[in-house]
């Protein structure tokens, strides 16, 4: 599961880090996106050479969907499921794209509380979940653009908190994955496995992370925390 994430930089890095270029959609640093929310995502033009960056809203809404309010429950796609449902099947074969990101939160009970963490990669550095897009068009007649981070089973980093983690693409895989050409589901699906844990960190945040109106540096700032808690991670 990835039901909050941090992108802490401005559009001009995010463009030059990704290579990509944007309209006249601006984007700030922010520091606790949720569902539902628009979000930056890069998607490679089928026409020209180059990774085009826009806002689409978290939550895929599928191009059949009666309403928008299935959203909600769309944030996530299952990696290993995502060529059968419906609502994914052509996003994962024609409809891909990346989301930036550099840093994500997940939660632990600890007795009757949740103690939320956040997960980054090389200490804070900009990486890209996989994700899907799809468009709805709304009663109005408007199009909505959409999209949907893909999850998979968790690294070391990530088990001791929780049972998915976002799937996190290797640069590498950046050409294939966003290439409209490619249809193959199969070699697709080949790109979404766990990160590798070595490059990767946690370290415990405080509550406010919880609220959707917090949305400062704070929310991402290391705390401390009790020596039981302390015990479930090595970070």
């Amino acid at each position: 599961m990835c039901g909050r994430y941090r992108l802490s930089r401005r559009k001009q890095i995010i463009e030059e880090h990704f290579d990509s270029v944007s309209g006249e959609e601006d984007w700030s640093p922010r520091y606790n996106i949720a569902p539902t929310q628009p979000v930056p995502v890069i998607r490679q033009n089928p026409k020209e050479p180059r990774r085009e960056l826009s806002l689409m809203r978290w939550g895929l809404i599928p191009s059949w969907a009666k309403d928008a309010s299935i959203a909600a429950q769309m944030i996530n796609a299952r990696s290993e499921t995502a060529a059968t449902k419906p609502a994914f099947r052509d996003p994962l074969a024609s409809r891909r794209c990346v989301v930036p990101a550099d840093g994500f939160y997940e939660w632990v009970r600890t007795g009757k509380a949740k103690q939320p963490y956040c997960f980054e990669v090389n200490e804070g550095e900009l990486f890209a979940f996989a994700g899907l897009w799809e468009r709805w068009k709304d009663p109005s007649g408007q199009w909505v653009k959409s999209c949907s981070i893909l999850t998979t089973t968790p690294n070391a980093v990530t088990s001791p908190v929780h049972d998915r983690m976002p799937v996190i693409l290797d640069p590498v895989d950046y050409d294939l994955w966003l290439d409209p050409g490619m249809t193959n589901v199969e070699a697709a699906s080949d790109l979404l496995k766990p990160y590798d844990a070595r490059t990767m960190r946690s370290y415990p945040v405080s509550t406010r992370i919880n609220h959707v109106a917090n949305d400062d540096p704070e929310c991402s700032a290391r705390v401390e925390i009790t020596a039981t808690q302390t015990g479930l991670f090595s970070c």
